[in-house]
This record gives structure tokens, sequence and C-alpha cells, in this order.
């Protein structure tokens, strides 16, 4: 399929997207190379070819979702720059 700068420019609309001349050749050459591609893997036969639905066999392989204290209080607010007792000191953000 013949790409031109009229496709281009209606593409560009559609996605808001501003091209100056050169910028719209590029993408008309691009555009056609992955419309090119595709249709080269059109040729390809995919008879009794399962579609893909997922990347592994893996069904619902999750693990428990169990609370874990890994750090203490204290061992949190050691490393930062400024705490107040139990909590950490921020800019303020809001007036």
């Amino acid at each position: 399929m013949k790409i031109d700068t009229q496709i281009v420019n209606k593409l560009a609309h559609l996605s808001r997207l501003e091209f100056n001349d050169a910028e719209k050749v590029e993408m008309a050459n691009n555009l056609e190379k992955i419309l090119d591609w595709m249709d080269k893997l059109n040729e390809v036969n995919t008879d009794g070819v399962e579609p893909l639905r997922h990347i592994s066999a893996e069904i619902n392989v999750f693990r428990e979702d169990v609370a874990i204290n890994r750090l203490s209080q204290a061992e949190a607010l050691s490393n930062a720059p400024e705490h107040d007792s139990d909590y950490f000191r921020v800019p303020k953000v809001i007036d």
C-alpha cells in the first residue's frame, strides 16, 4: 500500500501530532515498511496454529499475600533525611 502525505496528514491530525515536511516523508516511509511487514506476515501459513493467549502455560501462579514486617520503624526512619519522632518530615506542598 502506498502511503502519501495526505494519509500522514490525516493520521497526524487524528493523533494530534505535528510533523514538518521532512518528518512527513520519513513517517510515510516508516508506515510503508510497517504495512509491508504485515503483508509478509500474512503470507505465513498459520493453519492449525492456535492463537497465543498467554506467554506461558502457567495458570494462576501467585504467591501467598502475607504481610511481613521487613523493616522496623526505627530502621525505616534511620535513612530519612529528616524525621520527627515516629514520622518522616517532608517539605510542605499545600498551603
